[in-house]
């Protein structure tokens, strides 16, 4: 359901040559609504698929939706009126986030990814109260003239494609504005091993984009991997130096008394019994994450050594 009038709406499903049934679901809709396109995205990537919809999009306001979430009747009305009011390049709205199952990691996943200890200063995941500005949006509505401003999606970026823009248009002057009346729902993984894999991911894909982009992100994204280079760096180093070793010691220390008070908090208000279960959950999100951007800095590193390598061996073939 949406309040949007129809007539004043050009949707466009980009689909990646799926194999089941959506293509042929998308098409009934396209039968009985003029307003839906039906795109095609061979190269089965997110980020290629936006760009394929904001060439053939002929609005001036652009919202991108994506999948994994639910997306209340009057969300686009609301995207669209505080575009206009405000007067800004781009506005966005706060996510809530659901369990993906119903159990206790399921619930336990959706509370760590809507608490600050969680997520840090994601003011989109932790929820405001009032509207103010910030550094990236979910599902943003933009208006047409940014991506003749600062360009499209960077395709190269697998993940991270988003914060990438995001940040591009806020350092040309643009400013976002996240609206606590904007609201859609998001389904958190059901499972710790889907969240580990999901955090890794997008870990890896903070640091990696740095071979496709200038600063792709922001500060606060690089603090699980301090806490992993922290851990190992102190265990490694600790093998020349065994004074060293404490610096492992004191942030795994830190780090379990900050997840046990936040853990405690969180359980207090929630659940008790959920009390362990938010301990580990904290731990595999930050955890994964980290490692995951260990990973990437370190593959953007081995290539980088690799590539200089053979451009050092190719100068050296053509003097001789």
């Amino acid at each position: 359901m949406n309040d949007f009038p129809k007539e004043a709406l050009e949707i466009m499903v980009v689909d990646g040559e799926s194999e089941d049934r959506t293509r042929e679901i998308i098409r009934s809709y396209v039968e009985s609504n003029s307003c839906i396109r039906l795109l095609n995205n061979p190269g089965k990537i997110q980020t290629i698929a936006t760009n394929i919809a904001l060439k053939s999009a002929s609005g001036n306001i652009i919202i991108r939706m994506d999948a994994h979430a639910e997306y209340p009747p009057d969300y686009i009305s609301k995207c669209v009126y505080w575009l206009l009011r405000s007067g800004e390049d781009g506005v966005g709205g706060i996510i809530k986030t659901v369990p993906g199952a119903s159990t206790d990691f399921g619930r336990t996943i959706a509370l760590a990814l809507s608490h600050p200890f969680g997520v840090g200063n994601t003011h989109f995941r932790t929820g405001v109260t009032t509207p103010r500005f910030v550094d990236t949006i979910p599902f943003g509505c933009y208006s047409s003239k940014v991506f003749k401003k600062v360009g499209l999606f960077n395709e190269r970026l697998n993940r991270t494609d988003d914060i990438e823009f995001n940040l591009r248009l806020k350092r040309s002057g643009s400013k976002l504005l996240l609206i606590p009346d904007i609201c859609s729902r998001y389904y958190a993984r059901p499972d710790l091993p889907s969240l580990a894999k999901q955090q890794f991911g997008n870990g890896f894909w903070v640091t990696y984009s740095l071979k496709f982009a200038k600063l792709p992100f922001s500060t606060r994204h690089l603090v699980p991997l301090s806490f992993v280079l922290s851990l190992t760096a102190g265990s490694l180093f600790s093998l020349w130096f065994k004074p060293l070793g404490s610096l492992s010691y004191l942030a795994l220390v830190v780090y379990a008394i900050l997840n046990s008070f936040f853990s405690y908090r969180i359980s207090a208000h929630e659940e008790k019994r959920l009390f362990p279960a938010l301990i580990v959950t904290f731990f595999v999100l930050h955890i994964s994450y980290g490692i995951g951007s260990l990973m990437g800095l370190a593959k953007l590193m081995f290539e980088r050594f690799i590539s200089a390598r053979s451009e050092g061996s190719l100068s050296a073939d053509i003097r001789l």
